[in-house]
Parts: C-alpha cells; structure tokens; sequence
C-alpha cells in the first residue's frame, strides 16, 4: 500500500475520484479524454558491433557499452480510440510540454471543443508552461482547449499513459545509442499499437475505491 500522510488522504482520495469519473465517460471526439504523462530513457550504445542471433537464440549484448545520455518521451493516449502519440525530446522542459500539448490541439484534436487531459501534477504540467512557451494570446487560446484533471501524488498509476509506457517499454531493444535511433523505434511501436487500435477498457471506479481502498479515506470518528 502507498505511503500516504494522514493528512494529504483528503487530497489523495478527491483526485482520484475526479480521475475515476473521467474515465467513466462515454467517448466524446468533441470531448475526447487524453493521457498524457513523460519517461526518460537511457541512450546506451554498443562498444562493439552485436553479433545478429542465430534463429531460436536471444540477442547477446557484450558486456561492455557506452552511456550517450539520457532522452525524454511525451506520450499522449486516447483510450478509448485506440490512438497514442510519441514524441522524444532532449529534455522535458515546460516548452517542450507546451509543444507537445499544441501540437495535439491543433493536430488531432483540431475540431474538439476541448481536450479532457489526464496528468500527474509534475510542475510543468500545467497552463503556465502556455504563457511561458508562446505570447498571452495564444497561450491563452491554447488553455481554453484544455479541461485538466491531475492524478494524486503517490497515484500516477491513475494515468492510463503510463500503463503504455510500459507496454512501449517491454518493446524497446535493451540498448539504444541515440536519440535518433529512440525515435525510430518508438514510431514503429506507435504505429502497430494505432494500426491495430488497441484501447484500454478500464474497469476500477469510485465504487470500487471505496470498498477496496477504503484504508485511504479519512476517518469521520470523532
């Protein structure tokens, strides 16, 4: 069981009830819920060429490599459509959240009135990345897009973006040197999971919470 202070279980219980209620919606394309959460990734490369294997082997790594840095990834999912979005970037700024959140408003979700968008409550998620990316005007329009509603601490596991970055995980080659072979790797992970619209059929409500995590309420005795 999470480690949660007594006092911030008021907190931790009200997100996770809003959570839960967004993911009892009906799919909306006006209104379509968003995922949204970011990973970094080690770059590690090969001292030596790997030898392919042979058919029915597992791939053999030597036992010496080289560390070229780390790489950030944006992932956007939609799960009741089946679709993500991954982008990898060298850091993980409130700019390139802010990229990355425009580029979906303006992108996919054009013609939505507004974007219901799932995050944690890491401190560049949030509408003043907007004003510090673009001029007040268009952070302004870009915000008015959104409809935000952010997982309690000790709760990311609420954010149905992190379930597919596990997923994105178990597919990546153990080592990938750089950023430009990250990226390859994760497009054509992105478009078999869309090709195939695989979506998340979420099943844990407020209902649910109550009854099993109901050691994380507060107490009213007394």
């Amino acid at each position: 069981m999470w480690c949660i202070p007594p006092q911030h279980s008021a907190a931790f219980v009200a997100h996770m009830e809003d959570v839960l209620a967004v993911y009892c919606r009906a799919h909306d394309p006006k209104r379509p819920v968003v995922c949204l959460d970011e990973t970094s990734k080690q770059l590690i490369g090969e001292v030596r060429e790997p030898l392919l294997p042979q058919p029915g082997e597992a791939a053999r790594y030597d036992g010496e490599y080289v560390r070229n840095g780390t790489a950030n990834l944006f992932m956007a999912f939609e799960p009741l459509a089946g679709w993500r979005q991954v982008r990898v970037t060298e850091q993980r700024c409130r700019r390139d959240w802010a990229a990355f959140v425009k580029d979906l408003i303006d992108g996919r979700y054009k013609d939505a009135e507004k974007i219901v968008l799932v995050m944690d409550q890491l401190n560049t998620h949030t509408p003043a990345s907007l004003y510090e990316a673009f001029p007040p005007e268009e952070a302004r329009r870009l915000a008015e897009r959104l409809e935000i509603h952010h997982t309690p601490k000790h709760g990311s596991w609420l954010d149905m973006a992190e379930i597919e970055f596990s997923v994105l995980g178990r597919n990546l080659p153990q080592r990938v040197g750089d950023k430009a072979a990250l990226e390859r790797q994760v497009a054509a992970w992105e478009q078999r999971r869309n090709t195939a619209q695989v979506k998340a059929n979420w099943q844990f409500t407020s209902a649910d919470a109550r009854i099993k995590l109901r050691k994380l309420y507060p107490s009213l005795e007394g």
